[in-house]
């Protein structure tokens, strides 16, 4: 690409778009209005003499030659910002610092947290959204988000897909419940159609559910409460029950040899991301090797 020059703030709000994939979240980053990044993001390509975002009902999508300037320009711009946020003594003021992550409330409170825990104490600004995938993809690419976790995955243009875990299912019950009374026992379960339990239904006993459940409760966490308390029985993650089956609370009710598991995924958008959002996002997919 052509070196021209162009001023610093058209840069800045260019890698703002470019990141957050929108001019209202980038309006909202830089203390801007809205108006004003359009007409940035228009001089910017005046300049240039090239298009750098296609205009989608979602957002902006960059260009190949968005692409290009983001890889020459994202180094020193934050290498400046973060002198700038130095010399200010107020480090929360860089753009972008925050990194907007969502994911499930399950897997968000019991992994996520407590892994990003050093990263935020030695700094990282964190804001979390908790959500069902549909709801969470249409933020990142929406710009709201900088990171997803998602159950499923993602057929979306523009979105980075990486495996981050899996999850592997355990079917469990207080001790005053065992296998022999499973026909009778009561099924507690995330959603009335019994979204995780008719799996284990069809993948372990090759048959299909078709009871009715005893509860229902939209948070994993408050179904393994209801179990815990001897309500009945459910399956579960076996990371969120973990603590619980080695202190006897819970036992498993049988151990196939292939549980039934589903893999996690790791999205954002593609291309050039700020440093707090690259630096959340290897720690987790480093991390999540291990859950």
């Amino acid at each position: 690409m052509e070196v021209v020059s162009v001023s610093f703030d058209l840069l800045r709000t260019f890698l703002a778009v470019y990141r957050s994939g929108s001019v209202t979240r980038a309006a909202g980053l830089l203390a801007l209005s809205q108006p004003a990044v359009t007409a940035h993001i228009k001089a910017l390509e005046q300049a240039l003499e090239r298009p750098l975002f296609d205009r989608a009902p979602r957002g902006m999508v960059p260009t190949a030659a968005a692409d290009q300037l983001a890889r020459r320009i994202a180094v020193p711009l934050d290498s400046l910002e973060e002198l700038v946020a130095g010399d200010l003594g107020d480090p929360a003021e860089v753009f972008g610092r925050a990194v907007h992550l969502g994911g499930p409330a399950e897997l968000i409170c019991a992994r996520v947290l407590p892994c990003l825990a050093p990263m935020i104490s030695g700094g990282l600004q964190l804001r979390v959204t908790l959500g069902l995938p549909d709801q969470l993809l249409g933020a990142l690419a929406d710009g709201a988000l900088d990171l997803a976790i998602s159950t499923l995955r993602p057929r979306r243009r523009g979105l980075r897909v990486e495996p981050l875990c899996d999850e592997e299912f355990v079917l469990v019950a207080a001790p005053t419940w065992d296998r022999d009374g499973l026909e009778r026992a009561p099924l507690i379960a995330y959603g009335e159609n019994l979204p995780i339990l008719r799996r284990y239904w069809r993948t372990v006993f090759d048959t299909r559910l078709t009871r009715t459940p005893a509860v229902v409760v939209p948070d994993l966490r408050g179904v393994l409460a209801a179990v815990v308390a001897g309500a009945g029985v459910t399956v579960l993650p076996r990371y969120l029950c973990a603590t619980e089956l080695a202190d006897g609370r819970l036992r498993t009710l049988l151990e196939p040899e292939l549980p039934p598991i589903n893999t996690l995924f790791l999205v954002s958008r593609s291309g050039v991301q700020h440093p707090a959002a690259t630096a959340v996002h290897d720690h987790l997919l480093l991390q999540g090797r291990t859950w």
